[in-house]
């Protein structure tokens, strides 16, 4: 990917300022409520409010002060301010990769009444000489599919799209129905694993794992890997569709608490109605347990075998990435 070269850093702009920890928070988090509440998920509502929360926390806030610039949290960034209101606000969360950091640039918000004006241009490319200060040249956001001028804007800032991915989710069902097909659900076969390893590398990359946080070697077989999962305490499910005693697709239950916990492998050839029985499937042996369920998995001519098992689209992100 080729490099960006970012504008000489302009004269301070009146508006535009860094983030202030000590005052800031709940306002931003006000914003960042009103301009995107419509499509706002559970997870995002309860982001809003750790930041006012954690606005008025003084311990967290002397704690913030220090770790602003090592620890993956929103705690800075850059706001627009006009006749001392807050109406503009970009965020840049670090994390570490391959020991190199990693700037994710998120919550770009601009009160309704103030777009159109440039601002949330010249708060991404603030966010993106910081990026360049700190000597980080690996950059990050992430925008909904629907939200096309946005994506304008960072194709035009030199962002290029990596991924697409859609969340989902699905109420468990002890009496779901499994479609009529000529497939065979059975447990996860030691010797099915390569096979699941390989898939499960194209559908979740690797150049993702520094915010997902994927990690699969708990689905290896072997009595080692059972030992670990019995003294963490660990239950993990594996269902396996054959088809002709061939694998078509496999799904795995992995409980990392509030974040998605299913992690489905398909072959690009699969039979889509292998993945529509597993996730029935996982419907309804996990209703003793959980309420719902969900799972995150590129957008791809599989959408509608998902749907097919019940599972609605909460969003679809548009990863994207610049080399600065």
């Amino acid at each position: 990917m080729a490099s960006i070269t970012l504008p000489a850093r302009p004269a301070t702009h009146p508006h535009l300022r860094p983030l202030n920890i000590l005052r800031d928070l709940p306002t931003v988090a006000d914003l960042i409520e009103l301009c995107f509440s419509s499509t706002m998920d559970h997870e995002g509502r309860r982001y809003v409010q750790d930041m006012r929360l954690s606005g008025n926390d003084n311990s967290f806030i002397q704690w913030a002060n220090r770790a602003a610039e090592s620890t993956s949290l929103p705690l800075t960034g850059y706001i627009w301010e006009e006749n001392g209101k807050v109406v503009g606000n970009v965020s840049l969360v670090p994390f570490r990769h391959n020991k190199q950091r990693v700037y994710l640039i998120a919550n770009v918000a601009v009160h309704p009444d103030y777009r159109r004006h440039g601002i949330a241009r010249a708060l991404t490319e603030r966010a993106m000489l910081h990026a360049r200060e700190k000597t980080v040249t690996d950059v990050w956001l992430h925008v909904r599919e629907d939200n096309p001028a946005a994506i304008a804007l960072y194709e035009n800032l030199g962002f290029a799209e990596r991924a697409r991915r859609t969340a989902w989710f699905a109420t468990t069902d002890a009496n779901a129905e499994l479609p009529a097909a000529n497939l065979r659900i059975v447990k996860r076969n030691a010797r099915d694993w390569e096979t699941q390893r390989s898939w499960l590398a194209r559908l979740y990359p690797d150049f993702l794992v520094w915010h997902r946080h994927w990690n699969f070697n708990v689905l290896k077989p072997g009595f080692w890997n059972w030992l670990y999962l019995a003294f963490i305490d660990m239950n993990i499910r594996q269902w396996v569709a054959l088809q002709d005693e061939k694998m078509e697709a496999a799904l795995a239950w992995i409980p990392y608490g509030a974040r998605e916990s299913l992690f489905a492998a398909v072959d690009e050839t699969s039979n889509p109605k292998a993945l529509t029985t597993l996730l029935i499937q996982a419907r309804r042996d996990l209703f003793q347990q959980y309420s719902r369920v969900a799972f995150d998995f590129p957008k791809s001519k599989f959408d509608p075998a998902i749907e097919a098992a019940g599972f609605k689209p909460t969003r679809t992100l548009i990863w994207m990435q610049a080399n600065l």
